[in-house]
């Protein structure tokens, strides 16, 4: 099953695959990515093939979706953010001289998110003190020996697990007993509707956060790591230290700014603070360099 979606502003798979995705690519079409997810309702999993052909044209193809192609899609568009009408984020660089050059310099860049919050949660528990390179790796071996593999043209793609088959885990190499206790609360949330993408979404962000902080496992900073990389609020400014210290030398300020301050500088991103937050963080990871513990920049 195909759907064709015309893309409201700007938007380029290619430049955002590059410095977010990381998705593999079908063999033989370099220009297809392949995005492969348990499907929130949690009935069954898919793999979703995104092409962009022209600016004005995004085709997705969905796979394995077993009669819920429609949700597939919707959770491909809504992990691009191309769910989110961004025809008027141009508009914030107009305002903003400092985020509109980010915006010219990275092609008007818009937030990549995980397929679900439920995904989001996974990824935290699992990542908690060790490597990115160690989070990713197990989550690898996750996907392919516990959940749904999806044929795409002869190619075998690897879902996440479900949540009930991470509720179900007893053991998994890399894994302690506490995260593996921690995923089963994961799993218990998404089953409840605790990490619903659109409920989350819907709620004030400081309830969103209270919620999500009863996870066992899930502190401020990983409830903030959820609500904005998996349910994908756009409108939200978190308080965190990265966001402040992008602020301060993207402003060149003389001291971090407070949380009231760093408010107040972003009202002029409405209605896409988020937004353009990310693509603060996304230049000082590149071209500046994140602070070391002291204020030092590596």
């Amino acid at each position: 099953m195909t759907q064709t979606f015309r893309p409201r502003g700007p938007f380029d798979l290619a430049n955002e695959n590059a410095h977010f995705g990381g998705w593999p690519a079908l063999g033989g079409d370099d220009g297809a990515i392949v995005v492969a997810f348990p499907v929130e309702g949690w009935d069954t999993s898919a793999a979703v093939v995104v092409r962009q052909r022209s600016p004005d044209e995004v085709r997705l193809e969905a796979h394995g979706a077993d009669g819920h192609e429609d949700r597939a899609f919707a959770q491909a568009l809504a992990a691009l953010s191309l769910d989110v009408d961004g025809r008027a984020w141009p508009e914030v660089g107009a305002r903003d001289a400092r985020i509109g050059r980010l915006q010219e310099a990275y092609a008007f860049l818009r937030p990549v998110l995980f397929s679900s919050p439920y995904e989001a949660a996974a990824h935290f528990i699992i990542g908690h003190r060790i490597s990115m390179k160690q989070g990713r790796a197990i989550r690898a071996r996750m996907a392919e020996e516990l959940g749904a593999t999806i044929d795409v043209g002869g190619e075998p793609f690897h879902a996440f697990p479900a949540p009930d088959r991470l509720l179900a885990l007893a053991d998994f190499r890399g894994l302690n007993a506490t995260k593996i206790e921690r995923l089963h609360g994961v799993a218990e949330a998404a089953l409840d509707g605790t990490l619903d993408r659109a409920r989350l979404r819907s709620l004030p962000a400081a309830q969103a956060l209270e919620e999500l902080r009863r996870i066992d496992g899930v502190g401020p900073f990983f409830a903030a790591g959820i609500l904005n990389r998996g349910a994908g609020v756009v409108d939200e400014i978190t308080d965190d230290d990265l966001t402040k210290h992008a602020v301060q030398v993207a402003y060149e300020l003389p001291k971090r700014p407070t949380q009231a301050e760093t408010l107040r500088l972003a009202e002029q991103w409405q209605p896409f603070r988020m937004w353009a937050a990310v693509l603060l963080h996304v230049w000082l990871r590149r071209e500046v360099g994140l602070p070391r513990r002291g204020g030092r920049r590596r």
